[in-house]
């Protein structure tokens, strides 16, 4: 049995669905129980910030499927450990190599980090950069009309398909990629202006691409999250710490066939922005 967290997001979805597809039994940590799930998953109730609500969630568990970030990950983890997991998949991002504790995106992926390499677990790391599914961000401006405005346009980043992360989390729950970090990306790194381009091609529709100065760019960020992760962003993207465009293979090398692109990314999910 695998216990997936984080179930309904971008990410933990596609791996509960890559898992069933699989045939392998998945138990999807969800917060409602009436979750709508694939066929052959099961739903179970649990909080990883209170490690003693796990007991059913972990119960014939031998791998499990790990966002970073819970408040006493290292707890979380000797619960786990005292079930009978055996294997930790983490779900980490490129900040994590950066092991830069002033910095609070690479501060608690780092920390998620080293609490999994001090559990006695199994473990991989998977280091995806950009998600394709950051474009869903656009979807209001493009309810609204045909002009996208987009933060940080300078940065091209290999962003890679959610259903590509999970199909590597999959096979390394099964076994075989102990110790390994896997970083994860698309076949090719593109800028905000060129998602927009395919955006348009893939709807059929004359799309118009704004580059936001830095200036509004920050009063966005400021409007919407805490001051520390608006300077981890800047940090990242303004002051050029983290590198999202260099291309990596492992998507290939793991799962046999090409990493998707971004037209392929939205071609799935062309219905979202309709």
């Amino acid at each position: 049995m695998f216990l997936v967290t984080g179930a309904t997001g971008n990410v933990g979805a596609e791996v509960v669905a890559a898992l069933a597809k699989a045939g392998e039994p998945v138990r999807a940590l969800v917060r409602r129980p009436d979750v709508a799930l694939p066929d052959g998953a099961e739903a179970v109730t649990g909080d990883l910030n209170d490690p003693a609500s796990l007991g059913d969630a972990l119960e014939g568990v031998a791998g499990i499927f790990l966002l970073p970030g819970y408040h006493d990950m290292p707890a979380m983890l000797a619960r786990a450990r005292e079930a009978g997991v055996r294997r930790i998949v983490l779900l980490s991002g490129g900040s994590a190599a950066l092991e830069n504790l002033d910095n609070a995106v690479s501060a608690y992926m780092t920390l998620a980090e080293r609490a999994v390499r001090e559990s006695g677990l199994d473990w991989t790391f998977l280091r995806p950069r950009a998600f394709m599914a950051n474009a869903l961000r656009w979807l209001p401006q493009l309810r609204e009309g045909d002009t996208v405005r987009a933060q940080f346009p300078q940065v091209a980043a290999a962003s890679v398909d959610p259903a590509d992360i999970a199909a590597v989390a999959a096979r390394a729950l099964a076994g075989g990629h102990e110790g390994r970090i896997h970083d994860l990306t698309g076949p090719v790194a593109l800028r905000p202006a060129d998602q927009v381009a395919v955006l348009a091609e893939v709807l059929g529709r004359k799309l118009e691409f704004v580059g936001l100065p830095d200036d509004e760019t920050r009063a966005e960020l400021e409007a919407t999250m805490p001051r520390e992760y608006v300077e981890a962003f800047w940090d990242f993207y303004v002051g050029g710490t983290l590198d999202e465009a260099t291309v990596y293979p492992t998507v290939a090398e793991v799962t046999g066939r090409p990493a998707r692109t971004f037209a392929d990314w939205a071609e799935a999910h062309a219905d979202a922005f309709s």
